[in-house]
């Protein structure tokens, strides 16, 4: 197999009357979203656009993702841009790329000539158009697994984002392990909760696809409401998700349980962010039958590089291991000289083998910072992914993930990683969420935290028992809830100037 789109075609073979993915205005059966798919692609192909990127910007739904297969039929590749992002942003993107086609709607056409670009196309005039098997034919008898299926922005609020190219090949191998690895059939009923354009869902999404299961989109409104939450996975019989962990916090935040339980999930996923114990070991008392599972990876290595299977309740304080790398993804440890670093020695986690990707969009200076040569060998070219990530390998053999880099802070002669703060804080009775951030003005480790509102002297004496005397945050600030991006990571940066708008 070279190309994803095996995975539509087999499955409308296989069950083509099976639903394929719904969302709150309906759902689609593989057989039809495989004819409109195919459709779009011929109306896409009769541009004259080949290996080239297209802009989708529609919202998150069957419709979106009939537009982003389609123009992988088409013989190019895309990237899903978000239809709340600020204009000015999506210009960047589009500039980055060299973009000049997007695909759109009557509701967003107005967005959309904002871009400027040379190409609007609307949806539905697109899926009026009659299927060209014959140009189809010949478009993917000149693709290669090497093609490029989309293009991945990174999702900082500030700077120039990066974007990730990922091809058919890093897809098909990510996929092929994590459909054997967790068992994925025509039964998996995955719920859905992270945006298109985020790394996340390529698992969910392409994990239904080639397995010929079933995706529900989740309405995003649905998480503020968490008893309409779960009837939502109850209604739809939803048994696999793969959620960040402020998702799964909400409802154990919220005692949800103690109302109302998801009856039929047997799968759960988070990656994304540290998981914290407090609230995992909340799913694991409430719904034991269940088989949990921490991913973690960056979006150049497709979605995930290691993963740990969370057989037992962790106690509070603790943080949870990244385990050890997928099926042909291997990763090392290696240290600031470029050695690998021993049992118990921290290092920059590297990543290679065919889940990496190529590198960034018409970006050769960071892709070369990013993508290197094994420090580990040098007989041949062989480039891996630098992640970015502080690890190490615990007593148990499993990889340990401490901090990013650029959260790892230096202060008082000490090296101090902000997730060990974190996951203390976690442990105190009565704190939902937190995160410390550092100041770097003003040289301060902050300590944002949201739940019971406690006498700051309480916190310290708790986190005493977990950190040292020169870890201990100067300034512990309560918050009503954790703010997060649009990926539904916690956002530092607002964190950040929340801090230094109650300074003024």
């Amino acid at each position: 197999m070279k190309n994803i789109l095996e995975w539509i075609e087999r499955s409308a073979a296989e069950c083509p009357d099976k639903p394929v993915f719904a969302d709150e205005n309906g759902e689609i059966s593989y057989q039809d979203f495989l004819n409109c798919v195919q459709t779009v692609g011929s109306a896409v192909a009769g541009y004259p656009l080949r290996k080239c990127p297209v802009l989708v910007l529609l919202p998150r739904g069957i419709r979106a993702l009939t537009a982003m297969f389609g123009i992988v039929y088409s013989g190019n590749y895309y990237i899903i841009l978000d239809s709340e992002m600020p204009v000015p942003r999506m210009k960047m993107i589009a500039e980055r790329l060299c973009a000049d086609t997007v695909i759109t709607d009557g509701k967003l056409i107005g967005r959309a000539e904002e871009l400027s670009l040379k190409r609007v196309i609307l949806l539905d005039e697109a899926l009026k158009q009659e299927k060209n098997q014959t140009l189809l034919h010949q478009i993917r008898n000149e693709m290669t697994d090497a093609d490029p299926v989309y293009t991945l922005f990174t999702s900082g609020s500030t700077g120039t984002p990066k974007g990730v190219v990922i091809t058919h090949r890093n897809i098909l191998s990510y996929i092929d392990w994590f459909v054997k690895e967790f068992e994925i059939g025509r039964d998996t009923v995955f719920g859905n909760q992270t945006p298109l354009y985020f790394s996340m869902s390529v698992t969910d999404v392409y994990g239904t696809l080639c397995s010929g299961a079933t995706l529900h989109l989740i309405p995003r409104s649905f998480f503020t409401f968490p008893v309409k939450l779960i009837q939502f996975l109850n209604d739809r019989q939803i048994n696999a998700i793969y959620w960040v962990p402020s998702a799964l916090c909400l409802l154990a935040n919220w005692k949800i349980f103690d109302y109302a339980k998801p009856l039929y999930l047997r799968k759960i996923m988070f990656a994304g962010e540290v998981m914290p114990v407090p609230q995992l070991n909340y799913w694991m008392v409430n719904i034991p039958d269940a088989s949990y599972a921490n991913l973690f990876g960056p979006t150049e290595t497709t979605d995930i590089c290691t993963f740990y299977r969370v057989g037992k309740q962790f106690e509070e304080g603790q943080t949870l291991p990244i385990g050890h790398a997928c099926d042909n993804c291997n990763v090392m440890v290696i240290k600031e000289d470029g050695t690998a670093a021993a049992a118990g020695e921290e290092g920059e986690l590297y990543a290679r083998g065919p889940f990496i990707s190529p590198g960034y969009i018409n970006d050769p200076e960071k892709t070369a910072e990013a993508f290197v040569q094994n420090p580990l060998q040098s007989a041949y070219p062989e480039r891996v992914y630098r992640t970015g990530d502080l690890v190490k390998v615990g007593d148990d053999g499993e990889l340990c993930y401490l901090t990013r880099k650029d959260f790892q802070i230096k202060r008082m002669g000490y090296r101090i990683e902000l997730g060990e703060i974190e996951a203390a804080a976690s442990a105190v009775k009565g704190v939902y969420s937190c995160a410390a951030v550092y100041d770097r003005i003003g040289e301060k480790i902050l300590l944002f935290y949201s739940g019971e509102k406690l006498e700051d002297a309480e916190i310290i004496h708790m986190l005493s028992v977990h950190i040292p005397q020169y870890m201990l945050p100067e300034q512990i600030i309560h918050i009503d809830s954790m703010p997060v991006n649009r990926n539904g990571k916690t956002d530092r940066t607002a964190l950040l100037n929340i801090y230094q708008g109650g300074k003024q």
